[in-house]
């Protein structure tokens, strides 16, 4: 689910690549969809960017399941329109990765299947037991996971990289959360310490399940490492991945802090 308005810092501290063929350079900036075909054209590649859709599709339809049950235990009418809202604009994030596998020639049931332990592992261990720790779960929690897969999209083709931006876009859940968990800090001063608690246990169990992901499945780790794909394909080492995720770490702090709690 996304949570963010804004994408995270990408490195700076290293060049990016410089194909040998200035010309070539010119030509993909010209036409982004055919610098992704001429990527997609690599049979272990294409198998990459299926699991990263694939992840990311599973990913939104759950947002949508656990959201529309959310809302059925929000206190009031508004608030319970307002996350069934929210649960829409996953579903269909979750249509526009179905869409864009079938467009490729893929089976969206079967590109989602090696995710599902992982991530329903994840959603069983987190499972929240109150509306507040719902809310707090769908921006800290699902924002993790936004934040993890924007990096990863520094990695992949134009195509795919506007698309999964699209979908990890924010459709005003992160302000909404902030509001509604902010007054009831303000009516009960109690609530900030059980929610910093069960945010910290969150960023535990959701870097654990992106590196899970990231390591268990081999097509897609090598998006993040290099080796298929375009011969310029930009890549990240050992230090660079550790970077990351000390970046996803200072985004939680952020997030944490927005909401008035402790990180």
């Amino acid at each position: 689910m996304s949570t963010e308005e804004s994408t995270p810092e990408r490195r700076t501290d290293s060049p990016t690549p410089q194909p040998a063929d200035s010309q070539h350079t010119d030509a993909q900036q010209a036409d982004p969809e055919q610098a992704s075909q001429e990527w997609l054209d690599d049979p272990q590649y294409r198998e990459a960017v299926i699991d990263l859709l694939g992840v990311l599709a599973y990913g939104e339809l759950t947002a949508f399941t656990r959201l529309a049950g959310d809302s059925d235990l929000a206190p009031t009418q508004p608030l319970r329109a307002s996350v069934a809202a929210l649960a829409v604009a996953e579903f269909r994030h979750y249509e526009c990765l179905v869409k864009r596998l079938e467009e490729m020639g893929a089976d969206a049931e079967a590109a989602m299947a090696p995710f599902i332990a992982a991530i329903d592992a994840f959603h069983e261990r987190t499972r929240p037991t109150t509306w507040l720790e719902g809310l707090v779960k769908a921006y800290v929690g699902d924002g993790i996971a936004t934040d993890f897969y924007r990096e990863i999209s520094a990695y992949v083709d134009p195509s795919t990289a506007a698309l999964v931006h699209d979908v990890m876009q924010d459709v005003g859940q992160a302000d909404f959360v902030v509001k509604v968990v902010r007054e009831a800090i303000a009516a009960d001063e109690r609530v900030a310490g059980r929610l910093a608690l069960w945010g910290r246990r969150l960023v535990g169990e959701a870097l654990s399940q992106a590196q899970q992901v990231a390591v268990e499945r081999d097509a897609l780790s090598s998006l993040l490492v290099g080796g298929v794909g375009a011969q310029d394909r930009p890549s990240a080492d050992l230090a660079e991945l550790g970077r990351m995720f000390a970046r996803l770490t200072d985004e939680h702090t952020r997030r944490m802090g927005r909401l008035g709690l402790a990180a």
